[in-house]
């Protein structure tokens, strides 16, 4: 179960506790990700959240933050996404205090100082280099720039390097005031602590801070027209994302399209691992993937091939697409996906981390927030009908694009594949 409260500022505190672990995880979301940004700025919501770690008041700079949670034994990251931004630390029960203490230090005193900027410049750019040298990440990002277009849900968090060279102190100060403010954070709690203790943890290290959220995203509207992205590069194998658009987070068919994803390429007894990898030998990795925004979403599958057998494997995905949507699934697969997504939820869940993002990122962005129970039984509700009729909708040729990396240029071939 969960528990939220309202502080008086109006920062939202969620806590999930649970006895089955000592741990703790602190998580603070932010409705702060990349697709509140306009194009002078892509990339600044990821620095900033660098930037959060370079110190504030109590903790003065990034040795004295990682100090004080190495001396605990803890742990602490962060994220960015394309909907929200999160800050996390995770110890053991006795050190929680010490966690809000930390946390609430960034968020509120952050002072990005400018000769940490300067140098954190250069950890950025090779951080956008080592993704753009990884190929099965680089299509990943080409896709949704395909699928989406160029707009803020289309362009990669990691943003541009002519804005990750300009921006400073002031660029960062004025993101931090549109956007963390107490209306547009949450505070998750999970694990080892109970709801009285956090919420008054939660106002001692976040009550203070202020202001209200100035900026929306762009609504999505429409999806790309292009059905073809090919990035010509001398790699070892061929990358490719083939997919097709899919549903946003509050569609009634959205436990459906889950199921319909793992029966296709979610676990190593699906069709695109039995059908491609096992019985073709055509690649190492295959995985079909499903992603979920507010008012968008994709269903992708994407794999590593040897480059004289792209044409073989693209032409093999997408078979696999058009007899799932003439044929549906079996009534075997479909109770495999849901015992399979039911026991990854609940051994995830058993880790703090995931249960304060399960519950925070609920409460950040949606309006209903569900227990792990709940969340089962909309998965065991799904009907082999609903799974039928989405995969007939959703995996049509005329909806699939196709993104590949490698040592092919003729992109006229790669169209005829797709129909």
């Amino acid at each position: 179960m969960y528990e939220i409260s309202t502080l008086p500022s109006g920062l939202r505190v969620i806590t999930a506790p649970t006895d089955a672990t000592a741990a703790v995880t602190v998580l603070v979301l932010a409705g702060a990700g990349s697709r509140y940004e306009e194009p002078a700025e892509r990339g600044i919501s990821h620095f900033l959240e660098h930037m959060f770690f370079k110190g504030g008041k109590k903790y003065k700079n990034t040795k004295e933050v990682a100090a004080a949670i190495d001396s605990v034994g803890g742990e602490f990251n962060a994220f960015t996404g394309k909907e929200y931004a999160g800050y996390y630390v995770k110890v053991t029960g006795g050190h929680v205090a010490l966690a809000c203490d930390v946390l609430g230090d960034m968020l509120q005193h952050a002072s990005f100082p400018q000769e940490e900027i300067e140098k954190e410049r250069g950890v950025i750019m090779e951080e956008e280099r080592m993704y753009q040298d990884t190929p099965m990440y680089r299509a990943g990002w080409d896709f949704e720039l395909l699928l989406y277009g160029d707009q803020p849900l289309g362009w990669d968090t990691i943003g541009t390097e002519e804005v990750i060279r300009r921006v400073d102190q002031v660029d960062f100060q004025a993101h931090k005031d549109r956007l963390y403010t107490p209306d547009n954070l949450v505070a998750a709690f999970a694990g080892s602590i109970d709801h009285k203790k956090a919420v008054a943890l939660a106002e001692k290290a976040f009550g203070a801070i202020k202001g209200k959220k100035t900026r929306e995203f762009p609504k999505f509207t429409s999806y790309g027209k292009e059905n073809l992205y090919l990035r010509s590069k001398q790699t070892e194998q061929a990358h490719l994302v083939l997919g097709v658009p899919g549903l946003p987070h509050e569609h009634p068919d959205r436990f459906a399209q889950k199921l319909l994803g793992v029966m296709l390429g979610g676990t190593m007894s699906s069709r695109m691992f039995l059908n491609i990898r096992e019985a073709r030998g055509l690649c190492y990795y295959i995985s079909t993937e499903v992603d979920e925004y507010l008012d968008a979403g994709s269903l992708t599958t994407r794999a590593g091939v040897d480059q004289s057998r792209l044409a073989e494997a693209i032409t093999a995905v997408r078979e696999e697409y058009r007899a799932c949507a003439a044929g549906g699934v079996t009534e075997e697969e479909l109770h495999r996906a849901k015992e399979y997504i039911k026991g990854k939820s609940v051994l995830g869940l058993e880790d703090s981390e995931e249960r304060a993002h399960f519950v925070g990122k609920q409460v950040l962005l949606y309006p209903e927030v569900m227990t792990l129970e709940e969340y089962l039984k909309r998965i065991d509700a799904v009907t082999k009908k609903q799974v039928d009729a989405l995969a007939k909708k959703l995996l049509v040729p005329a909806e699939m694009r196709l993104v590949v990396i490698g040592s092919e240029k003729d992109e006229k071939k790669l169209r005829t594949l797709l129909h």
